[in-house]
């Protein structure tokens, strides 16, 4: 007999770097919460306003250059937090290829 169970719905989030629609699992969300800390939410159940970025290095570089995320929360982020995302970035890609 076959499972007729429907397949499930991918859910789908937005890069703020790419401008590209990603599974949320090939994002990592970062977070901006009510005391203004801008932190990575690699769970993506912290509270507080989320963007999405997709774990390719060379996107990370450029929200950096950008500054993007200073953009989408309207604060100053540190250099040490765009560091931070491109190191976990770079881990998580590497991570997947060995996977």
């Amino acid at each position: 007999m076959k499972n007729n169970q429907p397949k499930r719905k991918v859910p789908l989030r937005k890069c703020i770097v790419s401008q590209e629609m990603y599974p949320k699992k090939e994002l990592v969300r970062v977070v901006k919460n009510k005391d203004g800390e801008v932190f990575l939410d690699p769970t993506g159940r912290q509270n507080g306003r989320g963007a999405y970025i997709a774990l390719e290095p060379a996107l990370a570089l450029k929200a950096k250059e950008k500054r993007v995320f200073d953009r989408a929360f309207g604060v100053k982020v540190s250099d040490e937090f765009y560091d931070e995302l491109y190191a976990y970035v770079d881990h998580q890609k590497a991570r997947k290829e060995l996977l």
